[in-house]
This record gives C-alpha cells, structure tokens and sequence, in this order.
C-alpha cells in the first residue's frame, strides 16, 4: 500500500497567555510520525486534551506545525503558501465533530454541497445539480428534492451529519480527516454513521484518519489503530492485535475502561484510569505517562521512551519491552 500522507516528527507548539504579562509554551503535538495508506483508516484514541485535533488539523495544513514535515501524495507541503495548496484542499477534506456548527446555518442543503463545487468552478449549474444530488443519494438523504431545500435546524443531528459527509465527499477527495464524527449524535444513529462512512469509503477509495476517544469503534472501523497520550504516539497496532494483546499500561487501561456486559445484561463497573493526565503545558521529564503508570521504573522518570517495533507491525514506546 502506498503512502497517501506521511507526518514526520511533527511538533506543535503554541504560546499560552499566563498572567498579565507571561506566556507560557503548550506542546500540544510533541514529536509524532505516522502514515496513512490510500483507501486506509487510521484511528488516532486518546483522552481530551492529547492532541489528537491539532494532529487532524495539521495534516490537513489547518495549522502550521512548529517543527517536522508533512508530505501529502509525494508533495511536501509543510511550507507551501495558501495560494499554491488549492489542488490540496480538493484532494483533503474534513468532517469535524459538531455538525451544528460546522454548518451555515442560513444556507439550504443545495447551497451548502453547492459551495465547495462553485469555489473549485466545477461544473456547469445542471451537471453541480445533479452532483447534488448524487451525494445526498450516496448518504440516503432521500427525496433528494426534499432534502435539498431544507435548512440545518429542519433537520436531526444525524441527518446534519450526513449533510457534511456530503459535503466532503462532493469534491472526490483522497483524504478525510474525520474528527470525533458521531460523538455528538445520539447512540442510535452512531453505528449507521460509522457503517455509512466505511461504505463510502469503499466505494470511493477515501483515506480516513478517525479521530476519536472510543477504542470500540476505532476496532470495528479502523485499519490500524495509534494511541495518543499528551501529544506522542505510545502505541500503534492492527486493531485486533491491539485490543486483544495491548502492550502500553495505557493502552492497558484505555481497553480496561471500556464497558462490557454481564451474563445479567448489565453493565460491569468502568475502571478509571488513576490520577489526572499531566498538563501540555509543564509535562514531566521522562515517560509522559509515569505519574499514572503500575510499572513506573526508575529510568522512567528520566529517560524518554522511544516507538519501536516489537513484533511485526506492532509498535510500542514503553521501558517494560
């Protein structure tokens, strides 16, 4: 499989107003390679806070990171200037978490799958409506003629996210950064979301990176699943082998954490990760994750751990190994 996108040693830093005259420095991405094949989906899990959205913003060149390289189709375009990323922004889209305001709320559904087509001049009116309308057909918003004057507000949340799944797809994009998309959904609605974005991707040959703090449907959806934690990757793995052999204390407890029924269909009691993630701001020297981990060693505390390849295709940044 051929890279699609590749981030190299990726870091972003931002400067955080503290008091009347301080800033302070907040490494919200800290050093994180990755690739992502065509046609692939790579979950990125993590708890708030751990980068995961600044890593989905940067791919799609959302944000300039500080440091590191982003190389999309074989085109570095770390540095590139606005006006020369135009064929970049047809071929990468995104499907951000809030479909209530990701939307304009005072545009019909025509003229928000419309917009895209017109800012990139495809088409003429007859052939826009009837991209319009297939589009609105691939993610069964059907009487398409119903849907296309209808308003945000007329619609469910479901519905709403569907209209910018559309919307994504209109321009046949390559990429697909996909930021938490059915958390703001209700529970019923989220399994045909998932199941209706995995379809068109097979369809369509899209490269997903699902942005998300559910490792249980980055099992079902994903190809490969990376665990984030305050800004590095500590784990990256088929999903199988991931859920089933996790190698990281938190990988560990991410898994242990998710709820599984009894034999008395009820839910068994979560297991919380203990303690609160350090902050980007001052994060602690050593192994990010030590202040919480079972197995703290002393070398933790000091020496940063490195991602390395265990076994095939299973990579892991932990001391135990």
């Amino acid at each position: 499989m051929t890279d699609l996108l590749r981030l190299q040693d990726i870091k972003v830093y931002f400067r955080s107003r503290a008091g009347l005259f301080k800033t302070v420095e907040v490494k919200a991405v800290d050093g994180v390679s990755l690739s992502l094949g065509r046609g692939e989906t790579l979950a990125l899990v993590g708890e708030s806070g751990c980068g995961k959205t600044t890593l989905a913003r940067t791919s799609l060149r959302l944000i300039r990171p500080t440091s590191g390289r982003i190389i999309f189709d074989g085109a570095d375009i770390t540095h590139l200037p606005e006006s020369e990323l135009k064929w970049f922004r047809r071929k990468a889209q995104a499907i951000f978490q809030d479909p209530y305001s990701s939307i304009d709320p005072f545009m019909t559904v025509k003229q928000i799958l419309e917009e895209p087509l017109i800012l990139h001049k495809i088409g003429s009116r007859e052939e826009r409506m009837e991209m319009i309308a297939r589009a609105l057909e691939d993610v069964k918003l059907t009487p398409v003629e119903e849907f296309m004057g209808k308003y945000p507000h007329m619609l469910s949340g479901g519905q709403r996210q569907r209209v910018v799944i559309a919307r994504a797809l209109i321009l046949r994009p390559e990429y697909i950064a996909a930021d938490e998309p059915v958390s703001m959904i209700d529970a019923s609605s989220r399994a045909e979301i998932l199941y209706l974005m995995k379809e068109l991707q097979e369809r369509y040959g899209v490269g997903f990176l699902y942005i998300t703090h559910d490792i249980a449907t980055a099992r079902h959806f994903s190809d490969r699943i990376a665990v984030m934690y305050l800004g590095k990757i500590v784990e990256m793995a088929e999903p199988r082998e991931l859920i089933e052999n996790p190698l990281h204390p938190y990988t560990q407890a991410l898994i242990e954490a998710v709820p599984e029924p009894d034999p008395n269909n009820r839910f068994r009691e979560r297991k919380v990760i203990p303690g609160e993630p350090p902050s980007p701001i001052n994060p602690p020297p050593g192994c990010k994750f030590h202040p919480r981990c079972p197995y703290v060693m002393d070398r933790c505390r000091t020496e940063e751990p490195q991602l390395q390849e265990i076994k095939k295709g299973h990579l892991v940044a932990c001391h135990l190994y």
